[in-house]
């Protein structure tokens, strides 16, 4: 099958952007990054992540209710493991607190909430990432702890790129990008990196194949074999 050539190719970091990017990151949007080009997923994705669907002892992350309204699978980086180890021991300790003044509500989709029974405060439904204070939920007029905000994570990542003098217009979905990218020049095949990627169609996937020819299709200059 041959990808049909989109309008425009998705914006890609080499190897050595990426280090330099993620190397000027540091605390929560630092980690939050890391996990971005580590396992592929989506801004939204990571904001959203719950802590049971965290799994250390598999080294993967079940990411639910997807693009397309799909879960899927993905790796857990192990570089990054232990950090999240310590984020989620601070976590705990930050929702303990919450708890104990009745604020450890959380929301749950699809109605969960009537579904089980004081799940909106049990700790395996907690965000992941959350916000440093309480705010309404306009959808019940609870106040609540939410999730941290993606924009913040946007702004971390357009300040590593200035300061790594990179001219890309690269924001957090270049991370995903680059994810795909690069485990094609690793030798993975384009169904593997699709279903981590959960793409509905290979030809979606197929884009970055484009992105890993150089210059025109690929084709060698007559004046490079010379």
């Amino acid at each position: 099958m041959r990808a049909k050539r989109p309008a425009r190719l998705p914006v890609v970091l080499t190897r050595e952007e990426v280090q330099a990017v993620l190397g000027r990151t540091e605390g929560t949007y630092g980690l939050m990054l890391r996990l971005l080009y580590g396992t592929g997923m989506r801004l939204m994705e990571c904001v959203r992540l719950r802590v049971k669907d965290v799994d250390f002892s598999r080294a993967e992350i079940i990411v639910r209710d997807g693009k397309g309204a799909k879960d899927r699978v993905t790796m857990l980086p192990q570089r990054i493991a232990a950090e999240l180890q310590a984020h989620l021991q601070r976590r705990r300790h930050l929702y303990e607190d919450d708890l104990a003044k009745g604020m450890a509500s959380v929301y749950l989709p699809n109605a969960l909430d009537r579904k089980y029974a004081n799940a909106e405060n049990e700790w395996a439904w907690q965000y992941v990432f959350v916000a440093k204070s309480y705010s309404i939920d306009p959808r019940s007029g609870t106040e609540r702890r939410h999730h941290i905000d993606e924009k913040l994570v946007q702004r971390a990542m357009k300040r590593a790129v200035q300061e790594a003098a990179i001219s890309k217009p690269a924001t957090p979905h270049t991370l995903r990008h680059s994810f795909a990218t690069h485990l094609l020049q690793g030798g993975y095949d384009i169904r593997t990196v699709q279903e981590l990627l959960g793409h509905a169609d290979v030809a979606t996937t197929m884009i970055y194949t484009h992105v890993l020819n150089k210059g025109g299709r690929g084709v060698v200059s007559p004046l490079d074999l010379s």
